[in-house]
């Protein structure tokens, strides 16, 4: 495993955990506690972890396709609890998009910054940082269930067409599925690569 892979990944390990812990903690504030009962507002890496999600699937697909696809452990969420479910299950939802997007913006500006050396392995941490979380950003603001994105569809979405959209969300993981490994050029790279652009103006 070459450097940048190591990188990678301990980059992407708590980014993927700030992104579930802010959702349980933005559903705290509005009066869920699920997530804290659940024991999931923690950095332990192990209590994120979903056995098919985030070891057995990621290991066929590398090994069947040479590619990987893998999700942490959703954190627990009942927007019954919530003061004003309508309006604050969004704000839930797109908690942890919005953390990926200031990590994103964070490791921009502190790459422009003059005290990064070129070359050094914290510039690459940093930039890993910021290009990591864009992906995770701009890959979970896609409007499919049962990414986050959803739930601004869910949201605005006429209550007449609830019924056909229910019938379509339970079939969301295949989708999901579908979505990475059949059209990952029609969909994906042109969503990675207009995040990236946007990313790359502030470098």
């Amino acid at each position: 495993m070459s450097k940048a892979h190591i990188i990678a990944i301990a980059v992407l390990i708590p980014s993927v955990i700030l992104h579930e812990i802010s959702h349980g903690l933005v559903a705290l504030v509005f009066g869920d506690d699920t997530a804290k009962r659940a024991g999931r507002l923690t950095l332990n890496p192990i209590a994120h972890v979903d056995p098919f999600g985030t070891i057995i699937l990621p290991a066929i697909l590398i090994l069947t396709t040479g590619s990987g696809f893998g999700y942490a452990k959703p954190v627990p969420v009942n927007p019954r609890n919530l003061h004003n479910p309508r309006q604050q299950a969004v704000l839930v939802s797109l908690a942890g998009p919005v953390v990926n997007i200031v990590l994103a913006l964070a490791a921009a500006f502190a790459l422009r910054s003059a005290g990064l050396i070129q070359g050094s392995t914290f510039r690459e941490v940093v930039f890993y940082l910021g290009y990591i979380n864009v992906i995770l950003a701009a890959f979970n603001l896609i409007p499919i269930p049962p990414l986050d994105g959803s739930a601004v569809i869910e949201r605005f979405l006429p209550r007449a067409w609830w019924p056909r959209y229910l019938q379509v969300r339970q079939y969301s993981m295949g989708l999901l599925l579908l979505l990475v490994l059949v059209l990952p050029r029609v969909i994906l790279l042109p969503v990675f690569n207009w995040a990236l652009n946007q990313w790359a103006r502030l470098l």
